[in-house]
């Protein structure tokens, strides 16, 4: 059985000391004067040069911008070249940050404030340069107008709609930081990915790539040339960029899955897979042409590969598993070379596939890479979950591809195929995150020490599930202990009866968390074996005796103990439906950007 220890190599005893001092709240006073000063002088340098260029006073926004012409930039002019190579690069920077501090949240717990996380900073450079792309697609072109789909800002300045979708998008991400830190005055620290302000961060970040395809349409029309040979492959590359960089950004929602600790049941791991699977590789197909699907796949590997390694290699923290995704690809590019040809019928059917084969490739994928594999618990729900994500996500995908080709769907076909498909993604989210508590079912923990002293305890543990069949074929049934310096996951050896036993030594000491959780079905429990005292939220230190018995419980009062309790339930709602109204005007506008430049930008030879 998989079990895995890992102690970071950066751990100093300053930082152990640290542990104790962590606040439960909001950031300290001074340390949001901090930020918010920092903020303010970048944007204040952000708009000094906005305005030098439009005054022409200051040259070298026009002096970056030709020069990215002539890079990978190259057919486009420098209002979409400059943009877009900003944005891939903040986003790589980003993305770094996040998997580093998902990391380090899930090894030690909550931050001693934002400014003390390392990890904070790249995520805060990559969010401002993608918000930074955006402003200078919309303040770049001068005495000019980008494109018959840009936006009017004054009587005679026009910004791409692309670029302004792109500066939204990431002004969107940037605003989850401060709305994060009122989030957890409010109701305290919800250590989840899945926190609103945390999914606006993601969100933002990962959907600026449909606003960069935008961009990248308007700029290949405004310079008019079609590919010849030698562009060719540089155009490919830089769409799969983009592409790739898309099926990265939808698959960061997965992240607690890669690194083992998912707060939420197993199906909804599969269908996040064929969801983005779906969306970025029949995009990519449809706008690349033969083999785009796989070029995305080669970038996404490369990149978010490349991300797993530098946080686990050289910084020295958790290792965080990659979906595969190449058969997925693949069953894309076999479904094009029938339907590419009718782009709706391909999204339908890649989405089929993706749900099926796709779903079956990463099943065994899972055995080989992940802390909790794919068990049989989840047929056969998590394959029909599978489907309904990769039908909607090619759907999506086709009419995305479709849009910045310039080829519009008529307004009766497209509206409700964007409308029912967002209403069935939104089913098979509310559907995974839906669970029970089983009543009348408690675990007995039974400690054998192996070894080391109070301060370095650890233990076997025999754990029985009584009454027996109340876990019959479990999606995971673990001992898990984090945020003590590491990671632990221990998957149970069933003895049968209700039986199990763990595979190797225990954590029991020291800020590490240590639990039993359980998931069968819809049921997700869980039982403490061990808590450290945290004075900051006024929570008792729960002891490993060596026999205890305890009933099962909802695993948020164990995973999110730092959750302020006497909050009305209706404030923890409005605030969550604020943040997903936000979220559909996001996604609303970029369609209405990607219809914007289909109607007005049309064409195929050039797309």
């Amino acid at each position: 059985m998989w079990q895995q220890l890992i102690r970071p190599s950066t751990e100093t005893a300053m930082r152990l000391v640290a542990e104790q001092q962590k606040p439960a709240g909001g950031a300290a006073f001074g340390q949001v004067l901090i930020a918010s000063g920092a903020a303010a002088v970048l944007t204040a340098g952000l708009l000094v040069l906005g305005i030098g260029h439009r005054t022409g006073r200051i040259a070298v926004l026009a002096r970056l911008a030709a020069w990215s012409e002539r890079g990978l930039g190259r057919g486009l002019p420098g209002w979409a070249a400059l943009p877009s190579l900003v944005s891939l690069v903040s986003l790589v920077t980003a993305l770094l940050g996040m998997y580093w501090d998902i990391s380090l949240h899930i090894s030690r717990g909550r931050d001693a404030g934002p400014l003390a996380n390392i990890a904070h900073y790249p995520i805060l450079i990559g969010l401002f340069g993608i918000f930074t792309a955006g402003v200078l697609a919309v303040v770049l072109p001068k005495g000019e107008r980008p494109g018959a789909a840009a936006v009017r800002i004054t009587r005679d300045w026009y910004a791409p709609a692309g670029g302004v979708l792109l500066a939204g998008a990431g002004f969107y991400a940037l605003l989850g930081f401060p709305l994060d830190d009122v989030w957890h005055r409010v109701f305290g620290q919800d250590v989840t990915l899945w926190g609103p302000t945390h999914l606006m961060l993601i969100g933002g970040a990962g959907l600026s790539l449909v606003a960069l395809m935008i961009l990248e349409r308007e700029g290949r029309v405004v310079r008019g040339d079609a590919p010849g040979t030698a562009a060719l492959p540089r155009l490919r590359a830089r769409r799969a960029a983009i592409t790739g960089g898309l099926l990265i950004g939808l698959s960061v929602f997965q992240a607690e899955y890669d690194f083992g600790v998912p707060q939420f049941r197993m199906v909804h791991q599969p269908f996040m897979i064929a969801l983005a699977a779906g969306c970025a590789l029949v995009a990519a197909r449809l706008w690349i042409g033969r083999g785009g699907a796989l070029l995305s796949v080669v970038f996404y590997m490369l990149v978010r590969g490349g991300v797993s390694l530098v946080v686990a290699g050289i910084i020295g923290q958790l290792w965080a598993a990659v979906p595969l995704y190449l058969a997925e690809a693949l069953c894309v590019e076999l479904v094009a070379l029938a339907l590419a040809r009718r782009p709706l019928a391909f999204g339908v059917v890649s989405g089929v596939l993706i749900g099926t084969a796709g779903f079956g490739a990463e099943y065994a994928w899972s055995h080989l890479v992940m802390r909790l594999p794919w068990t049989p618990d989840i047929l056969p729900e998590g394959m029909i979950m599978a489907v309904v994500g990769g039908v909607s996500g090619g759907l999506l995908g086709a009419l995305l591809a479709l849009g910045v080709q310039g080829r519009p769907l008529r307004p009766s076909v497209a509206r409700p195929v964007f409308a029912a498909s967002l209403v069935a993604i939104a089913a098979a989210v509310t559907n995974g995150l839906l669970v029970t508590v089983p009543r009348d079912v408690r675990v007995t923990v039974a400690l054998t020490d192996i070894g080391g002293d109070a301060a370095h305890r650890s233990a076997g543990a025999r754990v029985t599930i009584s009454p027996p069949g109340a876990v019959r074929d479990p999606a995971w049934v673990t001992v898990t202990a984090w945020q003590g310096g590491g990671l632990y996951v221990d998957r149970l050896t069933a003895l049968g009866g209700g039986v199990y036993r763990t595979t190797g030594r225990v954590p029991l000491s020291g800020q590490w968390k240590t639990l039993v959780r359980m998931q069968d079905g819809r049921s997700v429990s869980a039982v403490p074996v061990y808590l450290p005292e945290d004075p900051a939220i006024g929570a008792e230190r729960l002891p490993a005796s060596p026999r205890s018995t305890r009933p099962a419980q909802t695993e948020r009062r164990i995973l999110q103990r730092e959750l302020k309790s006497g909050v009305p339930g209706w404030l923890w709602t409005a605030a969550s439906a604020v943040v997903l109204c936000c979220t559909l005007i996001l996604v609303i506008a970029l369609g209405w950007g990607v219809a914007r430049v289909s109607r007005r930008l049309p064409g195929k030879a050039r797309s």
